[in-house]
């Protein structure tokens, strides 16, 4: 028997089964290394809300202003590429309207400068690379990919702690749907600062080591189930003074019960969101079932031809 094998079913069986392999290899390989916090990041979020202050100029707490904190997100790709870590460098201002615009951060009413290294895939705090301060928790800037509902340890870069963030259910930010956290943190003591006796109720002292403490009225966050992005954040922090051993707050530094996301943050996360998510889609289902489709076709349709190649090129007992 003589065969003749059709080079077209050739070609269609190998490219069905390249198809067929590249189908789980996205879905296993590919997917959980484009699922990863990235290295060259340059973010900036900005939250507005009306509180109090204390005014160095004045000596005294001013209330019923506007509150504007920017905070700007950098990565840092030399030490990410170096360590296999993302490193984002984060600075924060806190301004009234007579600091903004501000041609330098220092002018403002706060300013802090930190560096958060996380494990690219899991979002765990990795203590390397100069990391300032040390932090813990699964959860600052964003929550890992794949939320759960469930609760999450937030760090709170004010406490210097975490904070436990319950579930709440789900909420649309601009048409796209987010998991709910929430949480609360109680007046701490979070450290001391030398301040004259008379500010915290104690004239006959020159200068004293007063106390400061720190509540948050309430936090709420919306975050992006699919990458962990957060798509709205609303912030309540109170930051006091007391006296050495007081048990009331003597001195507001600031007390902003309701500091949220200005809609031009909101806009810009969710539609970053949605650019990450149909990314990750596209990867780990969307060209996956296409390329397994595909690849059964084409081999099936590259299996009949052989198999028709070899029944036309068989020869009958008589030669014919």
């Amino acid at each position: 028997m003589r065969r003749s094998t059709s080079p077209l079913s050739l070609v269609l069986l190998g490219l069905g089964v390249f198809l067929l392999v590249l189908a789980p290899m996205l879905v296993w390989y590919v997917k959980p290394r484009a699922a990863v916090n990235p290295i060259d990041i340059d973010v900036t979020a900005v939250y507005t809300g009306t509180g109090s202050y204390f005014d160095v100029g004045e000596a005294e707490t001013v209330r019923d202003r506007r509150i504007t904190v920017t905070q700007r997100v950098r990565g840092d790709v030399a030490d990410s590429e170096r360590s296999g870590k993302a490193v984002w460098d984060v600075v924060t201002t806190v301004d009234t309207d007579d600091s903004l615009p501000a041609a330098d951060p220092h002018d403002a009413l706060d300013f802090s400068t930190d560096r958060w290294v996380t494990d690219r895939g899991t979002n765990r705090p990795a203590h390397c690379c100069d990391e300032q301060p040390y932090h813990e928790g699964e959860a600052y800037l964003k929550f890992p990919f794949g939320v759960e509902k469930r609760p999450y340890s937030w760090w709170d870069s004010q406490l210097g702690s975490t904070v436990t963030l319950s579930y709440r259910g789900t909420e649309k930010i601009h048409g796209h749907r987010g998991y709910v956290f929430t949480g609360t943190v109680p007046p701490t003591k979070v450290g001391t600062r030398q301040v004259p006796g008379a500010l915290v109720g104690r004239p006959g002292a020159a200068q004293v080591l007063a106390e400061e403490w720190y509540a948050n009225h309430g936090i709420r966050l919306v975050v992006d189930q699919t990458t962990g992005r957060t798509l709205y954040a609303q912030l309540g922090p109170r930051r006091t003074l007391r006296a050495p051993g007081g048990d009331k707050d003597a001195v507001v530094l600031l007390d902003v019960p309701k500091l949220t996301h200005t809609t031009a943050t909101q806009e810009f996360a969710v539609s970053r969101a949605k650019e990450d998510n149909a990314r990750l889609r596209a990867v780990g289902r969307t060209i996956p079932l296409t390329a397994a489709v595909t690849g059964l076709v084409l081999t099936a349709g590259g299996a009949v031809l052989l198999a028709r190649g070899g029944r036309r090129g068989a020869r009958t007992p008589d030669g014919t």
